[in-house]
């Protein structure tokens, strides 16, 4: 690293230690000028892009568009991208994509199978999808219940599949997704998992409750942390304008406003990286925002929380 690009790095992370109310010394973080800051994976030893590419940006695209705002990402830093085959034809659009870039890249995979055969099956023909012989990360996707979590690790069950994968060098590291407190707290119980990619947002944290206990679970476990709905405000009120976000089932932070304080709330925390919203036009304002995410002041501190209470937040954690 050259000593310029060092100091800048000594000069940001100074502040953004300090933010509320998280300690991220366990996180390494590196700023290379005209880059997206880099953030260290749990115990992997990777570092990624602090804000990542959900595959979902190009799902319905044409392949040269497809293209373009891949090769967006990658000149901005970018070199975290997660996909699903859940996500309309994505896979398809982002394998061809993608593959200039793959051996700089780290590719993330997730299945929403629960059984060893159809996790392996789709995980097969995700790797023909994606044109790669190996995913760095492969997830659990979307585990929401202890019954599925239960399936997962039965006889039979999708981790069969998941470790015998890796024995064969088409797997990494091992993940999963979750959107519910519960089962991510069973599945860390349950198996050593290198990340977890689970929603860190603004108001479920301060309105309904949900995340700070998995979070303190995943670093006490020294896992990756990823984040979805940094970007959300909440539900969507009941009547809403839903036109130009066909892919967000939820009501985004769209203003550069919002976004930028969705954002800075996130990344406050021990988070490697944020997934924005499947809009593209979403994930070019986060990478506008990317390089300008400065630490929260006290008067912002209490405008978020306030925020937070004024929303109808996507998930709640009673227990």
């Amino acid at each position: 690293m050259k000593r310029r690009d060092f100091i800048k790095t000594a000069t940001i992370a100074a502040p953004m230690i300090s933010l509320f109310p998280a300690d991220l010394s366990a996180i390494t973080r590196r700023m290379l000028s005209g880059s997206i800051e880099k953030r260290s994976l749990g115990r992997t030893g990777e570092m990624l892009s602090m804000i990542g590419f959900g595959g979902i940006v190009v799902m319905n695209s044409g392949h040269e568009d497809a293209s373009a705002v891949v090769k967006l990402a990658i000149d901005a830093g970018i070199n975290y991208f997660d996909v699903a085959p859940t996500y309309g034809d994505a896979e398809i659009k982002l394998g061809p994509a993608l593959e200039p870039y793959r051996q700089d890249v780290f590719l993330a995979c997730k299945t929403q199978k629960r059984t060893k055969d159809e996790a392996r099956a789709e995980l097969e023909q995700s790797l023909m999808n994606l044109r790669t012989g190996y995913f760095d990360l492969y997830q659990l996707h979307a585990v929401t219940t202890i019954d599925d979590v239960n399936t997962i690790f039965d006889s039979g069950g999708a981790m069969e599949a998941f470790l015998e994968a890796r024995r064969e060098g088409k797997i990494r590291f091992i993940g999963f997704s979750a959107h519910s407190v519960e089962a991510a707290m069973a599945l860390m119980d349950r198996f050593d998992f290198d990340t977890i990619l689970f929603p860190v947002n603004f108001a479920t944290w301060y309105a309904g409750n949900f995340g700070p206990q998995v979070l303190a679970r995943a670093q006490e476990k020294k896992m990756g942390i990823l984040a979805l709905k940094a970007m959300a405000r909440g539900k969507w009120p009941r009547g809403a304008d839903r036109t130009g976000y066909p892919k967000c089932w939820y009501e985004p932070l769209s203003s550069r406003e919002d976004a930028g304080m969705g954002l800075r709330f996130t990344l406050s925390h021990p988070v490697t990286a944020a997934v924005p919203p499947g809009e593209e036009k979403l994930f070019r304002l986060a990478l506008s925002l990317a390089n300008n995410l400065q630490s929260l002041d006290d008067s912002e501190i209490n405008s978020i929380k306030q925020k937070a209470q004024e929303t109808d937040p996507l998930f709640r954690f009673s227990g």
